[in-house]
């Protein structure tokens, strides 16, 4: 079997890192890079793509809210036109960035609260994924199972790959326990590598709730900015090697 690993990057800006980007894209088969609204700047995109060049990792553009002191988790009330025009910027300025490095972008990740407010509503998912599939009806866009995202990206005849995040609680709806609630974010290794080989295993997932919840994904995601987050990454890389199966970027996977 192959799998994909891929984890946001490049979310810090000027001489602030979030994460040893240097060391994670060393572990990874995708990187997805911040573009500069809720953090990245165009130094650090020319970094990171460069950085993936020389890895062999899939380029992605990582999206997300003008929110920085935010970081792009809390949700601004901007018109469907608008958070498309604040997409389409950011993914036009990764991909003249890859193109000068003579390198594609092969894959787009929305990030944090822009995500969530795509995944609300199928006239949005719709507009995004036109947008996406007019500018370049290659890419794979990312996506949780059976979400609008999903849905509409099929509908604009794009290719998809479904995520696991191993690095965040879901509930019994398949859904991701919301950020600032009680263990919402899994930071334990031990707990980590339980969960990823039960992926791996069989392909499922414990909820919050103590159920099992059937997991169809093909990429694992480890947030850079979860504490612990380059260790993760090896031990999840290291269950994925354990069980015989192999990395492959993005565009590889997708269906």
């Amino acid at each position: 079997m192959k799998i994909d690993l891929n984890s946001d990057m490049g979310e810090g800006f000027g001489p602030y890192r979030l994460c040893d980007d240097e060391a994670m894209m060393k572990i990874v088969s995708s990187a997805n890079i911040a573009c500069g609204f809720h953090g990245g700047d165009p130094d650090t995109m020319g970094r990171m793509v460069r950085l993936a060049k020389q890895n062999g990792v899939g380029i992605g553009a990582h999206p997300g809210l003008p929110d920085r002191p935010g970081f792009g988790r809390r949700e601004i009330p901007f018109q469907a036109d608008e958070l498309r025009q604040q997409m389409l910027y950011q993914l036009g300025a990764l991909m003249a960035i890859a193109r000068a490095e003579r390198v594609t972008v092969s894959h787009l990740s929305f990030h944090a609260a822009m995500g969530n407010m795509v995944n609300r509503d199928p006239v949005l998912a719709d507009l995004m994924m036109d947008a996406i599939a007019t500018v370049d009806a290659n890419l794979v866009v990312f996506v949780t199972s059976g979400s609008e995202i999903e849905q509409a990206a099929k509908r604009a005849r794009l290719k998809t790959l479904v995520l696991f995040l191993a690095d965040r609680a879901y509930d019994g709806g398949g859904r991701l326990v919301a950020r600032g609630l009680p263990g919402a974010v899994i930071k334990d290794e031990a707990a980590v590598r339980a969960r990823v080989r039960k992926f791996l295993l069989d392909g499922s997932v414990g909820t919050s709730d103590g159920g099992v919840i059937a997991m169809p994904a093909r990429s694992i995601l480890v947030h850079s900015d979860t504490p612990g987050a380059l260790e993760l990454a090896g031990i999840v890389r290291a269950e994925i090697e354990a069980t015989g199966a192999t990395l492959a970027p993005a565009a590889e996977l997708a269906e």
